[in-house]
């Protein structure tokens, strides 16, 4: 396995009129599994391609181990690709699907070869397999090949482009628990590209964030969480979304008070919540954050309360989802044990350490104090 650097990158199209990635910069360790995710266009997969040689970047460096590769072909990139569509040859059985990256790439012997496939089939539970062609198999399986013929190389890098997104959602738990086993166990230096950021948060040691090129955030996933960069990420990560309400700030005190016309609510911060904050707060306007997981309902009315009425119950087994008239788009997750109905009023609150106040003219978390990219603008 291999350290990978990525030193601004880019990316462009049509003489620079389409820029798919931009002065992009990532460090992956020796044996990090790292998360590439953002929503359609953001360059991720254009980025998975840069490292595997599929794409010529138009400016920047790519190193894998000591070598740079920015120039070197494909082929000769100590590399292994897992692709959404399988990318299975028709007609040619499992063992010579698997072995068949070994007889192009390697000078490995024949018995050699067949001693790999058979340890990385037995590793993939497919080794019953072996004889049986791509139409015999099953998704999943289909998927096991896929990732063996990627193992059996034993690659520096191993690169995955939303390699689960064709599987039902029951396959889809059960294999992201494979490749992190087999991550584990294989000690692989690893980018995984995919839409879905929930699987992002839970299989990466590191997630990347990206949005129309360029990077957004990186870091663990629960720090991501905890502390976006910006309102984009906030938005992006965690399900339900984040809530967004707009509001006006005015000293109270040693402290501020929050009010917003949208939901007819206000929210004193106190003096200790507001020395969280970057810049110096004062009579301004800002974007109020707060997770659903982090609304609660309450019996009291008063200051750091919002009244709304239900327009949505959303049951999902332990919890419910109830869509409120707060914002045009406001939930709350409560227990499953909290029951409502449409049209039903309720009093809602959240605690101060929960918010996160966002510049709504660069989208900026104006509470991150450390922040490792540049905030977003509209």
């Amino acid at each position: 396995m291999a350290r990978v650097s990525v030193e601004s990158l880019r990316k462009e199209y049509d003489v620079g009129s389409i820029v798919a990635v931009s002065d992009l910069s990532l460090e992956i360790e020796d044996g990090e599994f790292v998360t590439v995710v953002g929503p359609s266009g953001c360059g991720k997969t254009t980025t998975l391609r840069m490292l595997a040689g599929l794409e010529q970047a138009t400016s920047g460096t790519i190193t894998i181990g000591t070598e740079d590769v920015t120039d070197v072909h494909a082929k000769n990139r100590d590399v292994a690709m897992v692709f959404q569509n399988y990318a299975l040859y028709p007609h040619k059985t499992v063992f010579e699907n698997m072995a068949f990256g070994l007889r192009m790439s390697t000078e490995l012997s024949e018995a050699e070869r067949e001693r790999r496939v058979v340890e990385t089939a037995e590793m993939m539970d497919i080794e019953e397999l072996l004889e049986d062609k791509p139409d015999e198999l099953s998704g999943g399986q289909k998927q096991r090949v896929a990732l063996g013929r990627a193992i059996v190389r034993e690659p520096d890098l191993f690169l995955f482009d939303e390699p689960l997104s064709n599987l039902d959602a029951k396959l889809r738990t059960s294999m992201r628990a494979e490749i992190q086993r087999l991550q584990n166990e294989l000690g692989i230096t690893a980018v995984y590209v995919t839409h879905d950021q929930h699987e992002a948060m839970t299989m990466g040691d590191r997630i990347v964030i990206l949005n129309g090129g360029e990077l957004q955030q990186q870091g663990a996933p629960t720090e991501v969480y905890k502390n976006p960069t910006n309102e984009f990420v906030a938005g992006f990560v965690g399900s339900p979304s984040m809530n967004f309400v707009d509001v006006d700030a005015e000293p109270n005190g040693g402290g501020l008070r929050l009010t917003s016309s949208e939901g007819e609510f206000s929210f004193d911060l106190s003096s200790a919540a507001v020395g969280r904050y970057e810049t110096d707060l004062d009579s301004s306007r800002y974007t109020l954050g707060v997770r659903p997981e982090n609304v609660s309902i309450t019996d009291s009315s008063a200051n750091n309360s919002i009244t709304a009425t239900v327009d949505v119950v959303e049951p999902v087994g332990s919890d419910n989802f109830l869509h409120l008239d707060v914002t045009e788009e406001f939930i709350a997750r409560v227990g499953s044990d909290v029951t409502l109905e449409p049209g039903d009023r309720v009093t809602l609150t959240f605690d101060e350490s929960d918010i996160h106040l966002f510049d709504p003219k660069t989208g900026a978390n104006v509470s991150t104090r450390e922040r490792d990219a540049p905030p977003v603008t509209p």
